[in-house]
């Protein structure tokens, strides 16, 4: 992907975000007990992906501690209160920019968050998804996590965290 289409793409992300939607305080918790994080659509992006196996575009943002984090190079590993989100749409071809792609439908909001003492999974990471516009949670049960630890575990080095995102480099 070239820089400026990943650049169009990262843009009309943020845009995304700031468009009125349904509000935390009216979303379910997820069956762990974690709920949505109140003001998760005005965090700063720390980085963005795109998976060519799903066809999905992702804006992974984070809270205050993660930001400051990512920005100082700080995380291997992740501070305690590390809050991390990651905001999923399915992609389109951009109408008016066929080179680009763009975000069409939401598919979920995901987060990690990081309390040791919380979360004694052997991760320190608790894991929440919810799924769609509706933002219901993507599983009604308690241990769905494990999940989630299933597929971090290929990024569970000291180096990594358990969190498969490369905060973007800023000059």
């Amino acid at each position: 992907m070239r820089p400026t289409t990943t650049l169009s793409t990262a843009l009309t992300l943020l845009s995304l975000l700031s468009a009125p939607h349904l509000q935390a305080a009216d979303v379910k918790p997820s069956p762990n007990g974690i709920e949505l994080p109140e003001g998760y659509k005005d965090w700063p992006v720390i980085s963005v992906s795109h998976r060519v196996d799903n066809n999905t575009l992702r804006a992974i943002i984070g809270n205050e501690i993660a930001v400051k984090a990512a920005r100082e190079g700080q995380t291997a590993p992740w501070p305690t209160g590390t809050i991390l989100g990651k905001l999923v749409w399915k992609q389109t071809e951009e109408k008016y920019w066929p080179a680009a792609i763009s975000p069409k439908t939401f598919v979920h909001a995901e987060f990690m968050l990081k309390d040791p003492k919380k979360y004694t999974n052997g991760t320190g990471w608790g894991w929440a998804r919810w799924l769609g516009k509706e933002q219901k949670p993507w599983s009604d049960q308690a241990d769905a996590q494990q999940a989630c630890i299933s597929c971090h575990t290929v990024v569970k080095a000291p180096s990594q965290d358990w969190v498969f995102t490369t905060p973007a480099p800023l000059p």
